[in-house]
């Protein structure tokens, strides 16, 4: 186990959640929200669930007909809990990103949207969170809840200090629960072993399509787990870094973040042999500094 050390980050006050032992112990509960409960269809139909063989072969980032979907229900669970970001540099250059609620106040992301020498030449300026964006225009249409703006956030220093795809996680720290409202994921730290297999979802902003103002859906196996990545055959393009990798056992089941999407094909090292997309997965050293980021922001009941 590597110890991560949070950037700019005090102890916390909340016992970990990941400690040695049955998966189920190492799981955080997540939360519908407050707001409208009705079943969404696209997670009806569209949720990949279980275990089970490839949905389709091995392709690049996006190659040939591209599957992704979009989702039209964006103010329904779970896609609510995802947000679509708008980052600005000190320089005052954009980018764009996604990043999804694990607490009232608290939104994961990639590292590099928040800290990137090549982006940024260092910490981001500020992020718009917008939860659950659905097109342009500033409506609740478009914006079923709003956006909220913030200037702080954290990554890991194996992040800050080299920039290692296996640490290329981060947060942003919002001074307004939307999250109560919008609900937030629970998040695994679950065995390479018991991943193995299991039909991953990642859903997020894309630039190639919709510009980063509609989300994208898409689906398929996991198809290796390493120590600190997950490797999947799930189409992304830029803009949907930072998105929820999850599982969801049934259909009865909550959604289960298990890795913060990151990285193209470009980022898969040659020596795997494999053609796929990645995320940095959710360790119990990842999970620790997650729960220290949501105590941070006041803990899961704050608001």
């Amino acid at each position: 186990m590597v110890a991560l050390k949070s950037v700019n980050h005090s102890s916390s006050p909340f016992e970990s959640l990941a400690a040695e032992g049955t998966a189920a112990s190492a799981v955080t509960d997540g939360s519908r929200g407050s707001e409208r409960g009705e079943e969404s269809r696209s997670q009806r139909y569209l949720v990949a669930k279980g275990k089970g063989g490839p949905l389709r072969s091995p392709f690049e980032t996006v190659i040939g007909r591209d599957e992704r979907v979009r989702i039209l229900d964006t103010d329904l669970h779970p896609w609510r809990m995802i947000c679509a970001l708008q980052m600005r540099g000190p320089t005052g250059a954009g980018a764009i990103g996604t990043g999804w609620f694990i607490g009232p106040k608290t939104v994961v992301t990639a590292g590099h949207c928040v800290f990137s020498n090549f982006f940024f030449g260092g910490w981001a300026s500020s992020v718009e969170v917008v939860p659950g964006l659905n097109g342009q225009g500033s409506d609740s249409g478009a914006r079923p809840y709003g956006s909220a703006t913030s200037t702080r956030f954290s990554s890991v220093d194996q992040w800050t200090s080299t920039e290692d795809p296996d640490f290329d996680i981060g947060c942003i720290h919002l001074d307004e629960a939307l999250g109560k409202r919008v609900g937030w994921f629970a998040v695994g730290a679950l065995p390479p072993e018991y991943l193995q297999g299991f039909l991953l979802n990642v859903s997020g902003y894309p630039g190639d399509r919709g510009d980063g103002l509609e989300q994208y859906h898409g689906r398929n196996r996991a198809l290796r787990v390493s120590e600190r990545r997950l490797f999947y055959e799930i189409d992304t393009y830029g803009g949907q870094s930072g998105a929820p990798v999850w599982i969801q056992e049934d259909e009865d089941s909550q959604p289960v973040a298990v890795g913060v999407h990151a990285y193209g094909v470009g980022g898969t090292p040659a020596a795997l042999g494999i053609t796929a997309n990645s995320a940095p997965r959710i360790t119990p050293e990842v999970l620790n500094t997650f729960i220290e980021w949501v105590g941070q922001d006041g803990g899961w009941s704050e608001g």
